[in-house]
């Protein structure tokens, strides 16, 4: 499995000490050094740790709950779903995972917004959009891939945002949002003969996205429609 950030005990200690800080420090320095002071470590130690600063840890945290959503995917009965349930149902997971650090989520936006993060950003946005439909059983290996995903990318980044606002009970209205948008998404197979006869808009987008993640990470690491794991 393509693992640009692989698993880490220690900055996922670091990591989790250091979220409730981030609504009042922001992803800085400072919420490092009060994570090592919660775990009894040395600032120095958090910040070898992470040595790309806040936006490695923002980039870790995204990471980490790509594995978390891909873990808690594993325990479910996706062979009952359709295909746009599935990926309904991964993004809704990933999203109501991190319901407790939302501020969190939207302190890490500026700093992934800034032009100098953009490469993280984007290969963010990019192993999240390819977990999902790789953990829910896609299989794709055509053009499909690459439409899929960056479609799919359209979606999870307005679905974010949506959810980020949301004052709704149980953020009922954004599953409501993403639902539209997942039908949105999965007219892909309708249209796939047209698609194939131009070049659709969201394929440069993808294809930064991709590019971002091969320059960000191992490139052995990346998975891509001839490379799965």
């Amino acid at each position: 499995m393509w693992r640009a950030l692989p698993a880490d005990e220690t900055r996922d200690r670091i990591l989790l000490a250091a979220l409730p800080h981030v609504p009042f420090d922001g992803w800085s320095e400072a919420a490092l050094a009060a994570a090592a002071v919660d775990l009894g470590l040395e600032p120095e130690e958090a910040r070898q740790a992470f040595p790309g600063g806040p936006v490695a840890l923002v980039t870790y945290h995204a990471a980490y709950a790509d594995r978390r959503m891909e873990d808690a995917l594993k325990e479910s009965d996706l062979k009952a779903m359709r295909v746009r349930e599935r990926i309904a149902h991964a993004v809704r997971l990933r999203l109501e995972q991190n319901a407790a650090h939302r501020e969190a989520i939207r302190a890490a936006l500026p700093v992934l917004a800034q032009p100098a993060n953009g490469p993280h950003a984007l290969q963010s946005l990019y192993r999240t959009v390819d977990t999902i439909w790789f953990a829910t059983g896609d299989r794709t290996t055509d053009f499909g891939f690459y439409t899929k995903r960056a479609l799919l990318a359209g979606v999870y980044l307005s679905t974010l945002l949506y959810w980020l606002s949301d004052g709704s009970e149980d953020s009922q209205a954004t599953w409501g949002f993403l639902d539209r948008r997942i039908a949105d998404v999965m007219r892909i197979q309708t249209t796939r003969a047209r698609l194939a006869r131009f070049r659709p808009p969201g394929l440069e987008l993808l294809r930064r996205l991709r590019e971002a993640a091969r320059a960000a990470a191992n490139p052995m690491h990346t998975r891509g429609p001839q490379s799965r794991a």
